[in-house]
């Protein structure tokens, strides 16, 4: 299929074991497909997969880096790319994911007269995969001058069903001149701009400057490696539309078609997550893609891995069918090769010597919370050198006490920010965004206020605790009443809660929240106060007062589309019709039936 720009390279002595080893990994196909999803940023969607490669695990050669350095010392580039491009498309195929596969690709080889005929429309036939679905990804890593014969090549494919993308927008010699050039149908951003996004002033303005560029040319945007949620917020609030990243989801080798639950902190329209309701974080979500070594690798092959990369914290040994048996440690590998004689005496012997034979081991769906407690009760090189993840007993990948640290701040940070830490519902800016994202769509919904009545007296008399405790009590019966497809359930603050609400049968779900309040409530009141229907407190008068049993009042405006332009004008409309259910006796539902005008916005 599609290939990369060969380098041919004399073999040495040392060499040619290496290259057999390669060529016996390409005629075996000993290659491992993996598959991240793209989203639609808006909807959670998945629309397509990028196809990334691994080499045979428990090797270096795991790492597509290494993989592909290897082939270009060895002179098959061209074989190990091709063997690459048609086991990804065939195992795409075979498990049958939606959408649209991203293929990365140099532009180089797409000039290259032999890969231009039919050929790799032939396969995709034979394997049923149709040229409509495949983005042929161009990844730029050396200057390119010849636009005029990319232009061709590009266009031949195109014309063949092939789509284009440019990829790592804002880190190549000259691609934004390629997408002058080629106008792709998808451009990615590099993930460097993605990082810290919301932190960065410029950056902010360099992604919104790329959103009116790509509007302009007809192009998709997609943004790379989005891993916390503040990010994602933002780049939606720009007008990003796709994207992939840790967040979202992780590469692998069965991906998911579907994204269920949004990341914490957002929502997808349509969604669960649109109640607010938090998604327990798991192990999972700290997963590293950490390289590892089986134990019958040397001592000196674990040496060299960590004196090559910096940033390597440990080595995984792992067994052939997966199994994790130990853990080689940088500062244990380094400073005993630092040690005269140690090199020599231990570098040909295998690595399971040296390895720590009782790492810290857990599976994938351990919370959050219970894996905190393991590390902080365990020893405190765990914490230091991470710890090894599982799933059904097999290897899976690393997690680090940093990211475990980092992962509880975002948690906490999260909570304090966006949402309500009585009820755990989502508060103001989740509350707001969701409703200017309805306004945009210009889909019908509901808008109901529900607030209770005559609470403060029942704080005054009750205590604040009680009061804490009648709040928790409505957002209960509000999550549970709400249909977890269509609607959505915000915590404003205090005993104040909003409900945006797609469910055609929002009405009935509303006079259920009345009638569940008012026969759950009863426990909260003394038996005297029970049978006199209310209670004399002091007022705010500083007169004793008689003031009737806690009710529940709610205020509901139907948005129709065009006759609001922001959730500032839907909080003024829905606190009217709030104030007159406020003025029934008893628990309450008012329903604005009149036609509301926009507010003057002036000429």
């Amino acid at each position: 299929m599609f290939s990369l720009t060969e380098v041919c390279l004399p073999l040495d002595g040392a060499l040619a074991p290496r290259c057999s080893e390669l060529e016996e990994i390409i005629a075996s196909r000993r290659l491992q497909p993996v598959f991240q999803p793209i989203a639609d940023l808006e909807t959670g969607r998945v629309i397509g997969f990028e196809g990334l490669i691994r080499g045979p695990s428990n090797t270096p050669l795991h790492s597509p880096v290494n993989l592909f350095e290897r082939a270009a010392q060895c002179g098959l580039t061209v074989q190990l790319d091709q063997a690459c491009r048609q086991i990804t498309a065939e195992r795409f195929a075979e498990l049958g994911l939606p959408g649209w596969l991203f293929m990365n690709i140099n532009p180089m080889c797409l000039m290259e007269p032999r890969h231009r005929g039919g050929e790799t429309l032939a396969f995709l036939d034979r394997i049923g995969l149709a040229s409509e679905r495949i983005i042929i990804e161009l990844t730029e890593t050396h200057p390119n001058a010849s636009y005029p014969a990319l232009r061709e090549a590009t266009a031949h494919y195109r014309r063949s069903g092939f789509r284009i993308a440019l990829d790592d927008l804002g880190e190549g010699f000259s691609n934004l001149r390629l997408w002058s050039e080629l106008r792709p149908d998808f451009v990615k951003l590099d993930k460097h701009f993605v990082q810290n996004l919301h932190h960065d002033p410029l950056k902010e303005q360099f992604v919104r400057s790329m959103v009116d560029i790509a509007r302009q040319s007809g192009a998709f945007l997609v943004a790379e490696g989005i891993e916390t949620a503040a990010e994602l917020r933002m780049l939606r609030r720009l007008g990003v539309r796709y994207g992939q990243g840790y967040l979202l989801a992780r590469p692998s080798a069965t991906p998911p078609m579907e994204l269920t639950n949004a990341p914490e902190g957002t929502e997808w329209p349509g969604g669960r997550g649109r109640l607010g309701l938090q998604v327990q974080t798991r192990a999972r979500d700290l997963l590293l893609d950490v390289e590892c070594v089986a134990p019958t690798t040397s001592n000196e092959t674990a040496y060299r891995l960590f004196a090559a990369d910096p940033d390597r914290f440990a080595i995984p040994v792992v067994e052939g069918d997966g199994t994790p048996v130990g853990l080689l440690r940088r500062h244990h590998i380094l400073e005993s090769f630092a040690k005269p004689f140690n090199r020599e005496l231990y570098g040909k012997k295998p690595c399971r010597h040296m390895m720590d034979k009782q790492p810290l081991i857990v599976n994938a769906d351990l919370s959050l919370h219970e894996l905190s407690h393991l590390v902080v009760a365990a020893e405190r090189r765990y914490l230091i050198d991470g710890f090894i993840i599982t799933e059904h007993g097999r290897y899976l990948g690393m997690g680090t006490g940093f990211e475990l640290m980092r992962k509880i701040t975002e948690q906490q940070i999260s909570a304090a920010r966006y949402a309500n830490p009585l009820t755990g519902l989502p508060g103001n800016v989740p509350i707001n965004e969701t409703i200017d994202r309805l306004l945009e769509a210009s889909v019908p919904f509901v808008i109901a206020y529900a607030d209770l009545d005559h609470f403060k007296p029942f704080n005054d008399l009750y205590g604040y605790s009680a009061g804490d405790d009648l709040i928790r009590l409505l957002g209960q019966l509000l999550v549970e009443q709400a249909d977890g497809e269509r609607d959505f359930v915000g915590h404003v603050g205090g005993d104040d809660f909003i409900l945006l609400m797609q469910s055609p049968d929002w009405q009935l779900r509303l006079e259920r929240v009345l009638q569940a309040f008012d026969s759950r409530v009863r426990v909260f009141f003394e038996p005297g106060h029970l049978s006199l229907g209310g209670y004399e407190v002091v007022g705010r008068t500083g007169e004793v007062t008689f003031f009737p049993l806690t009710t529940v009042s709610i205020g509901v405006v139907r948005a129709r589309a065009g006759q609001f332009l922001s959730h500032h004008e839907v909080a003024s409309a829905s606190a009217e019709a709030k104030k007159m259910a406020k003025k029934q006796p008893g628990s309450s539902l008012f329903v604005e039936r009149r036609g509301l005008c926009p507010p003057d916005r002036g000429a």
